[in-house]
């Protein structure tokens, strides 16, 4: 996991295309390697931005996330695919698309490009926005329910 001072230098230093993306990553499942695998291959790196547990519990509520930014930081650190980690406190990752100006922003397809946050920004230094098609029936918040049900 990188600080954004460590992320801005190690994206300075970067040769050819990075791409971003972003999202909670409570409990890794088939649908967020999709994403990431489907960004890694829009670029030659791929930074990821992972919500801190505060900005996780103002989106999702007071019983998320399920594990700490630090260990989800971590999975995806550890995952072939994913170059870089970055947590941020904000609700969104704007400040950090500005900060590390990505060549690529990717998100799942339950984003349109008119919804992706920095998708403007990314388009106006010449990078390009991608959607990566949902992989059905899988999501946190369904692992979650079902989970409940077995206690």
């Amino acid at each position: 996991m990188a600080t954004w001072v460590e992320a801005e230098r190690w994206r300075g230093a970067k040769k050819g295309r990075v791409a971003f993306t972003n999202g909670v990553f409570d409990l890794l499942h088939s649908g967020h390697i999709d994403v990431l695998s489907a960004a890694r291959q829009s670029a030659d790196a791929l930074i990821v931005g992972v919500n801190s547990d505060e900005s996780v519990r103002r989106l999702k509520g007071p019983t998320r996330p399920v594990r700490s930014d630090a260990e989800r930081a971590y999975v995806l650190a550890a995952l072939e695919c994913v170059d870089l980690v970055v947590v941020f406190p904000e609700d969104t990752p704007l400040n950090l698309v500005k900060h590390l100006k990505p060549d690529v922003i990717v998100k799942g397809g339950d984003y349109s490009e008119e919804t992706i946050v920095g998708a403007n920004e990314v388009r106006s230094w010449g990078g390009k926005v991608v959607v990566v098609p949902l992989t059905p029936g899988h999501s946190t918040t369904a692992i979650i329910r079902k989970l409940s049900e077995i206690d």
